[in-house]
């Protein structure tokens, strides 16, 4: 009869652990998986922060700059600038870039403008149409960026190419 209760009393703790250490373990995982999704969200916020840049002094003969309408163009407030050939150059989500032009179409040809820039991070294209043919050719257009994550940004642009 010993053995009998003595049975009983070990199977009754045990049973008792049991339940406490499922209860325990998932109450853990739920805030866990909670935690994990809310960093998911915060990490994906669909923009590419574009900021305005001085004008590169690496650039020194031909170039093309932009801004994002005329008003922010004449008062020298540029988001993109390349140097008619090799590199271009951008302030996205807070970093100055140097890229490598991947192609640029010859403005003498036709009137319109396309560039294909990229980096790492960011595959930009820009497209414009000529606006005026003086010393230096008047551009409006557009200027997409994305990112690998599948973000695009698509913004107006006005500005120059010339020499």
């Amino acid at each position: 009869m010993k053995y009998l209760i003595i049975f009983f009393s070990a199977l009754l703790l045990t049973a008792c652990k049991k339940d406490k250490e499922t209860v325990q373990s998932s109450t853990s995982s739920d805030s866990i998986s909670l935690v994990k999704d809310s960093a998911k969200t915060e990490k994906t916020t669909g923009k590419v922060l574009v900021d305005i840049i001085p004008f590169p002094k690496e650039i020194k003969e031909c170039s093309c700059y932009f801004a994002r309408n005329k008003a922010e163009f004449e008062a020298e407030k540029y988001i993109y600038a390349d140097d008619a050939g090799k590199t271009a150059y951008m302030k996205l989500d807070g970093k100055r870039l140097a890229m490598n032009l991947i192609s640029s179409s010859d403005m003498e040809v036709d009137e319109e403008l396309t560039k294909e820039i990229e980096s790492d991070h960011y595959k930009i294209s820009v497209k414009g149409k000529k606006i005026k043919h003086e010393e230096a050719l008047l551009f409006e257009g557009t200027l997409t960026i994305e990112k690998p994550d599948g973000t695009v940004e698509t913004m107006p642009i006005y500005g120059e190419c010339g020499c």
